[in-house]
C-alpha cells in the first residue's frame, strides 16, 4: 500500500508540474471532468497510467534529491524544468498524452474504486 501511495504522490506531483503543459482549467471544471471521465478510461489506459506513475516515482525521487542539493533559484528552476521534461517523456513513452494522464490522476484521487483498480495493476507487475 505504501508503494502505491508513493506512486500516487508522484502522479499528483507530476500533475502539478505539468500543469503548464496541460490545458488550464478551473478546479470545479477539472473535478467535474474527472468524475465524468472515470467511467471512460479503458483498462489499457489505466495500465499505461500505472506504468508511467512508476517511472515518475523514480524520476521524482531522483530530482527531489538533486533539488535539495541545488543552490540558488536558477539552479533549482533548471532542475525542475529537467525533471518536468523527463516526466513528460515518461508519460508520452507509456503511450498516454499528458492531458489524459492528468485526467486519470485526478479521477484516481477522487474515486476509491478506481484507485483500487490502478493499485492492483501496479502490484501485478
Amino acid at each position: 500500500m505504501q508503494r502505491f501511495t508513493t506512486l500516487l504522490s508522484a502522479a499528483v506531483l507530476t500533475t502539478g508540474l505539468m500543469a503548464g503543459v496541460a490545458q488550464a482549467q478551473d478546479s470545479s471544471t477539472a473535478t467535474n471532468q474527472a468524475q465524468t471521465q472515470t467511467q471512460n478510461f479503458s483498462d489499457q489506459q489505466l495500465q499505461k497510467f500505472a506504468d508511467a506513475s512508476q517511472d515518475i516515482a523514480v524520476i521524482s525521487q531522483e530530482y527531489t534529491q538533486q533539488l535539495q542539493g541545488a543552490e540558488g533559484e536558477e539552479a533549482q528552476q533548471a532542475i525542475r524544468e529537467e525533471a518536468n521534461g523527463k516526466m513528460i517523456e515518461a508519460v508520452e513513452g507509456s503511450g498516454l498524452e499528458v492531458e489524459t494522464f492528468n485526467s486519470i490522476g485526478q479521477a484516481v484521487q477522487q474515486d476509491p474504486e478506481l484507485m483500487q483498480q490502478v493499485q492492483e495493476m501496479t502490484q501485478s507487475q
